[in-house]
């Protein structure tokens, strides 16, 4: 008869391998739990949180019931947004001492988009040592499986809630040729992605990664135009915590700007059918294509022209002199 263990690869039977390893002294250790499914916690992350002096946690009763799951009693203390400046100082000074701390957040990989960013950096201007213990993260799961074909991505967190500030952002990243990947919650999701179609354009690819690695897990890729409507099909679409992955830019010809460059040098001097011969011999490029783009420079410069000019013509009076203002 098969033990209850024979079907264990030798090296997953212990922890052995793991606990051999060096665990320094007065160190953070900033340690990834799983997204949502708990089989995906590592073997070296179970070993540290059962051996460091306490673990920093954003929600405690969170963290408890991971732990409990595993057998670790470790203390726990409160360590998030609303506290951590405090919990950071104190924690330098436990470290100080010799103590390990493991810092986790709630899900996935701490200080990324979560508490932990200030604790890391304030341990690191102490002189202490922080090392990662790596895992889960969700805007890595959500990229391993979207499919969008770029070497290069763009990591933007969480946007911000009010639309002005909101399209500042996109307006900053609009041009990005890498895959622009976004968190974002449940409550904003139809109208964030409404609001990245009317920014970026609707032909854009986006993938939505909802409870990632948990029993209801959705993914997927549609054009940002159909975006909207497949949230707002089912609303069990627009349940859970959400990762976002853009298609980037479509990169600009490498000479594109050079030639604007000198198509508006000669514009200044010569006409159009001219400026775009001249620019032909300089560039190599078509005749053709160049007098269609020096064309719509020039009437590009002639909307400003106008618009300028009339921001001028404000402040005079009718018949050409200028105008006072009384005071």
């Amino acid at each position: 008869m098969m033990s209850r263990d024979s079907s264990i690869p030798p090296g997953f039977a212990s922890l052995h391998d793991v606990t051999q390893q060096s665990y320094p002294t007065g160190a953070l250790y900033v340690v990834a739990t799983p997204l949502g499914n708990a089989g995906d916690i590592s073997l070296r992350a179970l070993h540290v949180l059962g051996l460091v002096d306490a673990v920093a946690c954003e929600d405690t009763r969170n963290t408890g019931q991971l732990l409990t799951r595993y057998g670790i009693s470790t203390p726990l203390l409160a360590a998030h947004q609303h506290n951590e400046r405090e919990v950071a100082q104190q924690l330098v000074t436990r470290l100080q001492t010799g103590q390990r701390i493991a810092l986790v957040s709630d899900a996935g990989t701490p200080a990324v988009s979560d508490p932990g960013a200030r604790i890391v950096d304030s341990v690191i201007d102490a002189g202490l040592r922080v090392i990662p213990v790596p895992g889960a993260s969700a805007a890595i799961a959500a990229l391993s499986a979207c499919g969008l074909l770029s070497d290069q991505f763009y990591f933007a967190g969480f946007l911000p809630a009010r639309p002005a500030q909101r399209e500042a952002a996109l307006r900053k990243l609009a041009a990005l040729p890498a895959t622009l990947v976004f968190y974002e919650a449940p409550h904003r999701i139809v109208e964030t992605v409404t609001a990245l179609g009317a920014a970026l354009g609707g032909s854009r690819r986006v993938v939505l990664g909802r409870e990632l690695t948990k029993q209801f897990e959705q993914i997927h890729r549609c054009t940002l135009a159909e975006a909207p409507a497949w949230l707002q099909q089912d609303s069990n679409r627009q349940r859970g915590e959400f990762v976002l992955l853009l298609e980037g830019a479509p990169e600009r010809d490498e000479d594109e700007a050079e030639v604007d460059r000198i198509l508006a040098i000669l514009l200044e001097a010569c006409p159009v059918r001219q400026a775009a011969a001249l620019a032909a011999r300089i560039t190599g490029k078509k005749k053709n294509a160049l007098y269609e783009r020096a064309l719509a420079m020039k009437d590009e410069a002639g909307e400003d022209a106008a618009q300028d000019a009339g921001v001028a013509g404000s402040g005079a009076s009718v018949d050409g002199t200028a105008g006072t203002t009384d005071n």
